[in-house]
């Protein structure tokens, strides 16, 4: 066969002598294959990210240091009288208004607020609106602070990205929208009790046989075989009345309980949890992998996003990559869900809590 020839076969120019390459490529990838670990074979052929691009590299942080001002300075740390961080708040005004997760703090006199200058104050309780398990507090003396600007929240597309306060305030984070808008139906509220269904010997009370982990109940003291007296100040000896006594509140309402330890009388507060949360983690499996919010449903409207936040940084603001303040956080859910209350859902009703109190209506004199 000529050279001619040989260029020609089946009518392509050079095709016999490329298919003797490729025979022997495919050869060689063979042994290569036989004689390689197939991981190692990989990872010689995947492309690679220097190890600081891996998490967040310095182009992600670039673009997160420019919204700090709209996110850290617009945040606040709510501690507990021995400095324990307990969740975080919004600025909504200049002169001190905050919007902070109600649920979080029952009793806003055991609280003070941080702010990221290093201020602290105590809280005056404004307005508590239970419906979206938001308070409306004033810093005792503050002025001079960075408000939120919102934006609309409803105009946000699935897997847009947004960021938020996280570590107390210290640091801004970012993930996705990972879900469309909607309600969030409540399930009641939960000690994380199992009870006996007969009364105890005694004719009065009734007895604990299980204590769920990390539950409400656990958190307060209570123990299997403790029986229950008096539930927020009401007598109790069926366990069907202590579940209708506790699914008439919500997550993070304290109650009153006194209760038989061995014969001898006790009381404790048990500050009650979203029953959904107590039943998921019933065995101690620590779903959350960094905690769960007492209260995670039961609200009208959220944004769902993965930005990875804890419990102590719900109350905080979320914004976009815009600069525009689109929510509070109000709920950590599970490991990668996030829930938070969108603008639409609050800030008309806020702004009217906030009016109202700083223009109270003047006394109606006496005829």
């Amino acid at each position: 066969m000529t050279n001619d020839e040989c260029r020609m076969t089946n009518g392509r120019p050079g095709a016999a002598r490329a298919g003797k390459h490729l025979s022997s490529r495919f050869r060689h990838s063979a042994l290569l294959l036989l004689l390689c670990p197939l991981g190692l074979l990989a990872d010689s052929l995947r492309p690679t990210l220097p190890a600081e691009e891996r998490t967040n590299g310095k182009h992600t942080l670039e673009a997160v240091e420019k919204l700090k001002p709209l996110t850290i300075e617009c945040a606040a740390r709510i501690e507990s009288l021995l400095g324990r961080s307990i969740c975080t708040a919004t600025i909504v005004g200049e002169d001190g208004y905050v919007l902070l997760k109600a649920s979080e703090v029952p009793e806003l006199h055991k609280v003070r607020i941080e702010f990221s200058d290093g201020r602290k104050a105590d809280l005056r309780e404004v307005h508590r609106e239970t419906r979206l398990d938001l308070v409306l507090a004033q810093a005792v003396g503050i002025t001079g602070l960075r408000a939120v600007s919102f934006g609309g929240a409803h105009s946000l597309t699935f897997g847009q990205w947004l960021c938020s306060v996280a570590d107390a305030g210290k640091e801004t984070r970012i993930g996705i929208v990972s879900a469309k808008f909607r309600r969030i139906p409540g399930e009641g509220a939960a000690m994380g009790i199992r009870m006996d269904e007969k009364a105890p010997k005694a004719g009065h009370g009734v007895r604990i046989v299980g204590i769920a982990s990390e539950s409400p109940a656990e958190v307060a003291g209570l123990q299997k075989d403790d029986v229950l007296i008096t539930i927020a100040g009401e007598k109790v000896s069926l366990s069907s009345r202590v579940h209708d006594i506790v699914n008439k509140r919500q997550p993070g309402e304290i109650i009153d309980i006194s209760y038989l330890r061995k014969d001898k009388e006790e009381a404790c507060r048990v500050r009650l949890a979203s029953r959904s949360k107590v039943l998921q983690n019933w065995e101690g499996e620590d779903f959350a992998n960094g905690g769960v919010s007492l209260r995670s449903d039961n609200f009208p409207d959220v944004l769902q996003h993965s930005i990875p936040l804890h419990p102590i940084d719900m109350g905080g603001p979320v914004a976009t990559l815009e600069g525009k303040v689109v929510g509070i956080n109000i709920a950590r859910v599970d490991r990668v869900t996030t829930f938070a209350l969108p603008v639409e859902a609050f800030w008309a009703e806020a702004q009217q809590w906030i009016k109202a109190d700083r223009h109270p209506p003047k006394a109606v004199p006496a005829q």
